[in-house]
């Protein structure tokens, strides 16, 4: 089979192969079952692929086909790939020869893989059962993998296409994973509206210091509109932070520095004993983080907090600082995702909000419609803050902050909102613009903001008020007449029934 297959065919293909684990296994544990297994067939496939063509230009030459192979992006050791598993899919030691294989994949590309399947255990008899469940439900798996419908050769599908049934498999496991799905993923259409609200141009280094499985670093790239570009990141949690790391393997990112480590407390991106800094920083953080660090802050060796401390159980403004100090001074751009309450909370988030605005950072406020995550239904802002604008920066003679209030523009997916192309189009072109739209947007003066003590709140710049039609007193009094008269008919012929049957009324 050589046809192309399409973006919906292998992603289609792929979501049946969860039924394995469905009803035993947590969504949020079965997803790096299905993903590792996916990237495993991926790389197989890929493999064979070039095999075959080296053999029809080297020949028999055993010796040159294997020194061209290691030349590639990634080297397939021998007896670790999907059809070798696919072979002793009955053994009855299957869960170990799986771990066996992804072993001897680590060993052979640390440069890239390094630790990227230490947290899957295919012989895990607490998530995937006792030996004998355990063997059919990998049986099973590799079955489905084996499917036709599932061959990822070059010539059936590109980078491009098992890139977006990564992404896309991941959406769906958020959305069984309910608010678990948090840590690992930012829905498609907000994570392109992020990204080009951040606008990355070529030669831009981009960061996402709460990458998740790194989706959001994906889109950014692919605003650059070219492969002049450096990713970073980093992530917290070991399984999601491996989610990354093959995330951008599949997305041919592979050169991405993603750093396994909590942000706050202990970032990795550093150069010397400085934090590196990156022209366009994006990110999705937890919202209202509790227990995030705030007992060590004062004693931050990169001087972060200098604007105040946010409080202990809510991390909020320890990310957006976080953010605003890796932003390459003078030019450097930040988009985050907030929870509303940022925009008006008090006490040591209103100081720290206060700065900001007076430093003059801040450059767009911009509140979404409620239930886009799968995570919460609340409503959720994005800020935008553009050190372009601080002393010596291009934009440094800007001094209003633009809103935007976009909460009624969405559609509707069963329990879900979602941000058509249309309107993350108006949203975007809006800002870019920044004109003013009645009832949607507005150019906020540093006088206004002051006025307003640096509260942000949306409706007190953007003002949604919908008068109430007026009432037609006379039509109003026509239909009562009408339900009325229509009652004593009902009551007249209900008293006619129950007399009949011999029921005094």
């Amino acid at each position: 089979m050589t046809d192309q297959v399409t973006q919906s065919q292998v992603n289609n293909t792929a979501w049946a192969a969860c039924d394995t684990f469905r009803g035993v296994v947590d969504a949020a544990q079965y997803k790096d079952y299905i993903l590792v297994m996916l990237f495993l067939k991926y790389i197989s496939d890929q493999w064979n692929a070039h095999v075959e063509e080296y053999k029809k230009q080297f020949g028999g030459d055993d010796t040159r086909i294997r020194r061209r192979l290691e030349r590639e992006r990634f080297i397939l050791p021998k007896g670790a790939s999907f059809y070798d598993l696919y072979a002793g899919r009955n053994e009855a030691n299957i869960g170990e020869m799986i771990n066996i294989a992804f072993e001897k994949i680590e060993d052979a590309n640390r440069s890239k893989l390094e630790g990227v399947f230490r947290n899957i255990d295919f012989n895990s008899e607490a998530n995937l059962g006792k030996t004998k469940d355990r063997n059919r439900r990998l049986k099973n798996l590799l079955e489905d993998f084996a499917n036709p419908a599932l061959d990822l050769r070059p010539s059936r599908v590109t980078e491009d296409i098992i890139g977006e049934c990564y992404i896309y498999l991941i959406g769906k496991f958020a959305s069984d994973a309910g608010k678990k799905a948090g840590e690992f993923y930012t829905p498609t259409a907000v994570s392109r509206l992020l990204a080009k609200l951040a606008g990355p141009q070529s030669g831009n280094t981009i960061c996402d210091p709460a990458c998740g499985s790194g989706s959001l670093l994906i889109r950014a790239a692919e605003e650059v509109g070219s492969d002049n570009f450096s990713l970073y990141g980093q992530e917290v949690n070991g399984a999601t932070w491996a989610l990354a790391r093959m995330n951008m393997f599949l997305h041919a990112k592979d050169a991405a520095r993603i750093e396994w480590c909590d942000t706050l407390n202990s970032p990795a991106l550093i150069e010397g004993d400085q934090l590196m800094r990156f022209d366009v920083v994006v990110a999705n953080p937890p919202f209202s983080l509790d227990k995030w660090g705030a007992e060590h802050a004062s004693e931050d060796p990169y001087k972060r907090f200098w604007r105040g401390i946010p409080p202990k159980s809510k991390g909020d403004y320890a990310f957006i600082t976080h953010m605003i100090e890796i932003a390459r001074r003078q030019s450097g751009r930040v988009a985050v995702i907030v929870p509303h309450g940022v925009l008006f909370r008090g006490g040591s988030e209103g100081e720290i909000r206060k700065r900001l605005i007076e430093e003059n950072l801040l450059d767009a406020v911009i509140g979404l419609p409620s239930n886009l995550f799968t995570t919460t239904g609340i409503p959720v802002a994005i800020l935008v803050f553009d050190r372009s604008r601080e002393q010596g920066g291009a934009n440094e003679k800007r001094k209003d902050v633009f809103f935007i209030d976009a909460s009624r523009e969405y559609a509707n997916a069963k329990t879900q909102s979602v941000l058509e192309d249309q309107h993350i189009a108006k949203i975007v072109d809006t800002y870019r613009k920044r004109k003013a739209i009645e009832k949607y947007s507005h150019k906020a003066t540093a006088k206004e903001i002051t006025e307003n003590d640096f509260n942000l709140n949306i409706p007190r710049y953007v003002d949604t008020f919908e008068p109430e039609a007026e009432i037609d007193v006379a039509a109003v009094q026509k239909e009562i007449v009408a339900v009325e008269a229509e009652l004593a008919d009902v009551r007249k012929r209900m008293a006619k029934h129950l007399k009949e049957l011999g029921i005094d009324a």
